[in-house]
């Protein structure tokens, strides 16, 4: 069986950059089973996505980049996740970055503006560090034990970021951190990678996505300028998410694992045409039971295509979106993409779960969505305690 990618070519409307992500998806395809073997980082794919000019995708047009919304920007990452789901999440993450900064009325313009330039002309990635090994998912609540200390000659940051994913080839860090001032606050501070005293330990070894390089970046007591502070707060001050880093979140990891799916469903649906056992003598896709649990298949990425394309058109169109829809779509399309992996090895016995093919990968790949912040009891109940007004 060979690997599936986006086959399909764009209609002559499309965006360019969807003509460009189909143009690289075969590429990164093809090169996903050995860095899942390995654990090793795809850096050429990021070199191919900055030619492209798809790492500068969500960055103002009035920068430099390509201006794109939630909506373009969640079908270029349905493309990539369906061919390689470690490079969509890392550029996901990046996406999310320079929407945040485009949007946001808190991070100083001067600095956005410097990694929108640095991100046009060259591959220079950011990404949020948040979760660290007490505190947790900082969805759930809690001061991070990472610490800026505020001195003359600058911020001196001490802590340990884990599943910072991307970690590899990071250039910019925005990390959570409270102060050491006599009154906390909390909140963000860009952190050039590699500066002195920092470390990435290469702690991630995991089941799905083991391309992703979500290790743990640690520093130790690293220097870097008082205004490299981005948006740091009281802790009460947090307790409103920020909606547009809430809301695309949800809906570009959603993306990401439904292409996962969707890469699952055109490798089966090739085995079931291929495959002929010789007690039937005809193909596997002629059997009812075939069929029906296929239309079952069609009938979840339907579902799925319209939430995730309405939500994001809603984003874009600038409707009022809460975090709470947000996150019940992203339940619904892991959870439909998990399934849809779950009902393909129902039909391939032994051989969708053999190495050689690509569906014990997209399984793997596929049950990470379901730890996946925001995770789904957090979801369910933050819209149980919102519908019951508790």
């Amino acid at each position: 069986m060979v690997t599936s990618a986006a086959k399909e070519l764009p209609p002559a409307n499309e965006p360019e950059s969807i003509a460009h992500a189909l143009r690289l998806a075969d590429v990164f395809a093809a090169r996903a089973p050995a860095h899942d073997r390995d654990a090793s980082f795809p850096f050429e794919n990021f070199a191919d996505l900055s030619r492209e000019g798809l790492l500068a995708l969500t960055v103002p047009v009035a920068l430099g980049g390509g201006g794109a919304g939630a909506r373009e920007a969640t079908r270029v990452l349905g493309i990539i996740g369906k061919a390689d789901p470690s490079t969509a999440l890392v550029l996901s993450m990046h996406y999310i970055q320079h929407l945040v900064m485009a949007r946001s009325t808190r991070w100083p313009a001067r600095l956005s503006r410097k990694l929108a330039k640095e991100t046009v002309e060259g591959v220079a990635l950011i990404n949020a560090l948040r979760v660290e090994p007490e505190l947790g998912s900082p969805a759930r609540g809690g001061l991070p034990a990472t610490t800026a200390r505020r001195t003359e000659t600058g911020w001196r940051l001490t802590g340990r970021k884990i599943y910072s994913t991307g970690a590899p080839i990071l250039k910019w860090y925005s990390v959570w951190a409270k102060t050491d001032e006599p009154e906390t606050r909390v909140g963000l501070f860009l952190v050039p990678a590699g500066l002195p005293g920092t470390r990435i330990e290469e702690t991630w070894d995991h089941l799905g996505l083991r391309a992703s390089g979500s290790h743990t970046v640690v520093f130790d007591d690293v220097v870097f300028p008082l205004d490299y502070e981005i948006d740091v707060r009281r802790p009460d001050d947090w307790k409103v998410p920020d909606v547009t880093q809430a809301t695309v979140h949800a809906i570009f990891v959603a993306a990401i694992y439904d292409g996962i799916a969707r890469a699952a469903r055109d490798w089966l649906v090739t085995f079931l045409k291929e495959r002929v056992p010789a007690n039937l003598g005809a193909p596997l896709a002629t059997l009812p039971r075939m069929q029906e649990v296929v239309g079952g298949i069609e009938a979840r990425l339907a579902v799925n295509a319209r939430l995730i394309d309405s939500f994001a058109a809603d984003f874009d169109n600038g409707f009022q979106l809460s975090a709470i829809e947000s996150n019940i779509i992203k339940l619904t399309v892991t959870n439909n993409a998990a399934a849809v992996v779950e009902d393909a090895l129902s039909l391939t016995s032994n051989h969708g779960l053999s190495r050689t093919n690509p569906l014990e990968r997209h399984y793997r790949d596929v049950l990470c969505g379901r730890v996946h912040t925001p995770q789904d009891d957090a979801t369910r109940v933050s819209a149980g305690r919102f519908a019951l007004g508790v």
